[in-house]
């Protein structure tokens, strides 16, 4: 069940508050809390009931290793070891096997399904055990346990949350907050506007020339740069969308989670740029991964191979496939040069020159770009004649531009000008405007001290949701859903 489809809007998630909040003031905290554990499970096996034996069997296990692994060692090695065994059987048994059998093997291949937000709900939990094994878990509530892996808002896509940010909300018996739900509800309609029309729309001038590449066909310049941007914000605007949505969710509901994206577009290095991209993944690899092998408590170079090594496992998490790997790697090395410069660099009054701030923006985002080449190519060698036609510039087509409604294709994969025009507009929503949580916060902040003002506010995001479901399609699968 999808945040876009009309199952998901005008069905459970209407029945879901209402139910949620009926029991909450009839019956109080643990009564709501349990209705929302029983609609998470719902939405969960909604894609496929058989793998909520999986999902069950998870927080069940490590629900009673949590309660034990303080201070034991071993405990938490077999908890971690298991969570990630059960990870590698599901999400890299196919590609090793695959990977293998190219050697001259011949082994037999499974047809193995990946279960919906194994990724997502395996760090969480693995996250849970190291805190407990530390002594920093104090909520022991079985039910808020379950509340906090299954909550339906995040646990598909993420955000990853933390218990210390969850489970305190969850045994709180706070009363409704009409500011708070105003931000879900204008958060939730800006994130599936930004899913829906803005995604979607752009998607169509990634996807033919990803897929040629990929098929062997040539692709010219401006194909290449077209269908790289375009994924670039197609991702963006996909997965923070999905975002927005999970928070917007939680905050009807009266639960805040973490923000996941903060303007990754405006960086001005790789190190902001990952401050601000997949916000609770990056800290999540900082904290549980980065610090465990040493951090930079080592010296210079133990930091840059703690750094390298991180991304590179931070690929391999996103799916199965030597592309992933390779994104990993750049990015690692991107992360080593940035702290390389930032330690030798010539002055740091360069920072406050507007060329160089330019310059920097510039860097940063073409680097990123480039490594969402290899994040979306379905094969190597569709990723390396993206990037070839991208920095060929005596491939540089000589197509004159025709009017708009011209029906003659100007580029053969990215086929009209219109895909410029999408482009512009991405880039000028994700780069020149307030981001989404921005603009939440300021209507329900500012807006809902005024009836009047709050109606306008309330109307007008009614009519863009209604807009944005109005173009939905259940059939536009989110694109982290494959992580």
């Amino acid at each position: 069940m999808l945040f876009d489809s009309w199952q998901f809007i005008c069905v459970f998630l209407p029945l879901t508050l209402a139910f949620f909040y009926f029991t909450k003031n009839l019956k109080g905290q643990f009564w709501s809390s349990l209705c929302l554990v029983v609609a998470s499970c719902f939405f969960y096996a909604w894609w496929d009931y058989t793998y909520l034996l999986l999902l069950a069997f998870s927080v069940l296990f490590n629900y009673q290793i949590g309660l034990r692994v303080r201070a034991n060692k071993r405990l938490l090695i077999f908890g971690i070891c298991t969570n990630l065994a059960l990870l590698i059987y599901f999400k890299y048994t196919t590609f090793v096997l695959n990977n293998v059998n190219e050697l001259g093997f011949e082994f037999s291949v499974p047809n193995i399904v990946l279960p919906l937000a194994i990724s997502f709900f395996t760090f969480q939990q693995i996250a849970y055990l190291v805190d407990s094994y530390k002594k920093l878990v104090t909520d022991h509530s079985f039910l808020n346990y379950c509340l906090f892996v299954t909550f339906f808002p995040q646990l598909i896509a993420g955000p990853i949350v933390h218990h210390k940010e969850m489970m305190p909300q969850f045994a709180q018996n706070k009363p409704f907050d009409g500011q708070l739900f105003l931000f879900g509800f204008v958060l939730f309609a800006i994130g599936l506007f930004k899913k829906v029309i803005v995604a979607d729309g752009v998607a169509q001038y990634a996807n033919p020339v990803f897929n040629a590449a990929d098929a062997g066909q040539q692709i010219e310049f401006a194909e290449a740069w077209g269908g790289a941007l375009a994924y670039t914000f197609q991702l963006y605007f996909d997965f923070s969308g999905y975002a927005d949505m999970a928070i917007g969710i939680a905050a009807l509901f009266g639960i805040l989670i973490p923000l996941n994206f903060n303007s990754p577009y405006k960086s001005l290095n790789i190190i902001d740029f990952w401050r601000r991209w997949h916000i609770t993944l990056g800290r999540f690899l900082r904290d549980y991964l980065y610090i465990a092998l040493g951090g930079n408590r080592l010296g210079e170079l133990k930091k840059f191979q703690n750094l390298f090594l991180t991304m590179l496992l931070g690929g391999i998490w996103h799916g199965a496939g030597w592309n992933f790997a390779i994104w990993g790697v750049l990015h690692g090395t991107y992360l080593c040069v940035n702290h390389m410069w930032l330690k030798y660099r010539p002055s740091q009054l360069l920072e406050y020159t507007r060329l160089y701030n330019t310059l920097a923006w510039g860097l940063t985002f073409v680097a990123v770009v480039v490594a969402w080449v290899f994040f979306r190519a379905e094969t190597y060698h569709g990723a390396i004649s993206i990037l070839t036609s991208m920095f060929d510039f005596s491939n540089i087509s000589t197509y004159e531009y025709v009017e708009s409604y011209s029906s003659e294709p100007i580029y053969k994969y990215f086929d009209s000008i219109y895909g410029w025009y999408w482009l512009s507009m991405c880039a000028l929503i994700a780069i020149a405007l307030p981001n989404s949580t921005t603009i939440s916060k300021y209507v329900s902040t500012h807006i809902s001290a005024s009836l009047r003002l709050f109606l306008v506010a309330f109307v007008a995001t009614f009519i863009l949701f209604l807009v944005t479901i109005s173009t939905s399609s259940e059939y536009n699968e989110f694109i982290y859903f494959n992580f």
